[in-house]
């Protein structure tokens, strides 16, 4: 199939969201502060959106409906159990000042990995903060952090300055405080409402961030993608381009010669990246936090060739069919962050069940792996999610990110694993 009629037929399969993409002209409504054009349905000036932290009350912010999200509280020390509280990442009572230094005043999820050159780059979700005095949404965001610093002090940003791609944000000369998003969604409902970044990873010196494209948030835990993709970024986060080819279809209509659209890539809707050797391991899991964990490698050289990808099938068997693709940890399974571990000798995979963050382990990528352990449980502190591990060797404490639903941003988690070994 011709590779123009091939590009097509895939965009027709998962939708209109696909085939505007590569749609860059600013439109009429986009926001002021937004150098990529309309981000959806940008949220003026509200009543609450006047407090310096945030309460959003019951508003539609065009991604979905947010009921009762509270101001950011102080952090919570935990009592008991192996981890403790570092630090707010993100946030007005974060020591970083992310509200004022980059308009990031309310987000979540904080991918983070190691870019090859010291520092690590961190995307968010949806992310709210203020722009020319109002309070404005962007479909998400990213940060650079200081990767050679002590992250047992915290995580640090430097300043944002327009054109520096080392800085900590991708910022315009109009809107140098105000953090700029990677990838914006169409902003059209039950089509594409929002594009939530869910792994990342640095292959000679290029960014590759994966995202899942919503089409629709269900009740808690729950949404439905259209698509997945991968983009990426030769300047260090500060533009991105989506790569159509990389597209997963939820859709699985197997039309031939497009693998996009095979049986198994609906396995690989939510993403987290691990490099081992010369290849890349992308583990998967379908739409929501209820479905089973995936498991497909490839070249690191070809991780934008579909064709190069293979699926693991148990038994040390690898598969060139995605439908081939077996679990390798049963349901249900939320986000998931994997990393080797030299202080255990062991790969380290965290998650979130319920509410509560828990750890398995395993001797290669493809497992066997562990029961979850619990390492918060959600008694110490409710409505925690989305987990990834701190990309720098550590030792015998692992460092992580989780998002807590509640207060609506990033904090950063310590767990000693001297219990572990």
């Amino acid at each position: 199939m011709p590779a123009r009629r091939r590009s097509l037929v895939v965009g027709l399969t998962v939708g209109l969201a696909v085939t505007t993409l590569t749609l860059a002209a600013p439109g009429a409504h986009a926001s002021p502060c937004n150098a990529l054009g309309p981000v959806g349905h940008d949220v003026g000036s509200t009543g609450s959106a006047a407090s310096s932290r945030i309460g959003m009350g019951s508003l539609d912010f065009g991604s979905y409906s947010a009921p009762g999200k509270k101001p950011q509280m102080p952090l919570k020390k935990l009592k008991g159990g192996p981890s403790q509280t570092v630090q707010w990442v993100t946030g007005p009572l974060s020591p970083n000042r992310t509200d004022k230094r980059f308009s990031i005043t309310a987000t979540d999820v904080g991918v983070s990995w190691d870019n090859g050159s010291g520092q690590v780059l961190m995307a968010f979700g949806d992310t709210w903060g203020k722009c020319n005095g109002a309070l404005v949404w962007r479909h998400n965001t990213m940060l650079r952090a200081k990767g050679s610093s002590d992250v047992s002090k915290g995580i640090t940003f430097p300043n944002a300055r327009p054109g520096d791609i080392r800085s900590g944000a991708s910022v315009t000369p109009a809107q140098p405080t105000f953090a700029q998003p990677i990838t914006n969604a169409i902003g059209i409902r039950n089509i594409e409402v929002g594009r939530i970044p869910t792994a990342g990873i640095s292959i000679g010196g290029v960014q590759y961030l994966s995202f899942m494209s919503i089409q629709r948030w269900g009740e808690a835990g729950r949404w439905e993608t259209g698509y997945s993709a991968l983009a990426s970024s030769h300047d260090n986060g500060q533009t991105w381009q989506v790569q159509n080819n990389t597209i997963r279809s939820r859709y699985e209509l197997n039309l031939p010669g497009v693998p996009q659209t095979s049986t198994g890539q609906g396995r690989f809707q939510v993403s987290s990246f691990l490099r081992q050797g010369d290849w890349v391991y992308q583990y998967g899991t379908p739409n929501g936090r209820f479905g089973a964990l995936f498991l497909a490698r490839v070249p690191a050289s070809r991780i934008l060739d579909m064709n190069a990808y293979q699926y693991y099938n148990g038994g040390g068997r690898w598969s060139n069919y995605s439908g081939d693709a077996t679990k390798i940890a049963t349901e249900p399974i939320a986000e998931v962050s994997v990393r080797y571990n030299n202080y255990l000798g062991k790969f380290v995979m965290l998650s979130s069940r319920k509410g509560s963050i828990t750890l398995r382990t395993a001797p290669n990528p493809e497992g066997p792996w562990s029961g979850p352990r619990t390492i918060v449980s959600a008694r110490q502190i409710s409505k925690l999610y989305a987990p990834y591990i701190w990309p720098r060797d550590t030792g015998g404490a692992l460092y992580f990110v989780a998002s807590r639903w509640d207060d609506y941003n990033v904090m950063l988690i310590r767990t000693d694993l001297s219990s572990f070994r």
